[in-house]
């Protein structure tokens, strides 16, 4: 049994490989997930955006996902204390306004569609604090991250690596 000291560096397990490097293979659908996600933020508050990123990928335990937004949504100035309590939102709704509320419930929602649909009081809490467009919009924000999820959990993309603004 190997004990911890103050002075040895503690032994972590080793980083596994990604699986398939499936934008190098596959460019053209890699550039077009891109310009989806590029029109999917568009007109959406920036700190929103990234709290839904990455709530949708704690839910798809992404590591790859929670690992590149989290560090963007503290590049853009997000506290650390709203980001650690997001997956637990519900419990510590005090951290989040009321429409960053209806924004993650509703990513919940298309997130895990266990039962077949989103249900309808979760959709009109929604678009009491969107309007038509910016509900669009947030919808398209989760349907793009979930997309984003499917691709990094399926090739095992590994986290740890990113930069801020290297993927922009």
């Amino acid at each position: 049994m190997t004990t911890h000291t103050d002075d040895a560096p503690a032994e972590y397990a080793p980083e596994r490989p990604a699986r398939l490097e499936w934008a190098k293979h596959a460019p053209e659908v890699y550039k077009a997930m891109v310009r989806l996600e590029t029109a999917a933020r568009k007109g959406l508050d920036p700190k929103l955006y990234e709290l839904v990123k990455i709530r949708a990928s704690q839910i798809n335990h992404c590591a790859f996902c929670i690992d590149m937004h989290t560090k963007d949504a503290l590049a853009s100035g997000e506290t650390v204390e709203r980001i650690v309590q997001l997956g637990a939102w519900e419990e510590s709704r005090h951290f989040y306004t009321a429409k960053e509320i209806a924004a993650l419930e509703l990513t919940e929602a298309v997130t895990v569609l266990t039962d077949g649909f989103v249900p309808d009081e979760v959709y009109e809490r929604a678009a009491l604090h969107f309007d038509e467009a910016e509900l669009a919009q947030v919808v398209a924000a989760i349907t793009v991250i979930n997309a984003w999820n499917r691709f990094g959990v399926t090739c095992r993309m590994v986290p740890g690596h990113y930069q801020p603004g290297r993927y922009t």
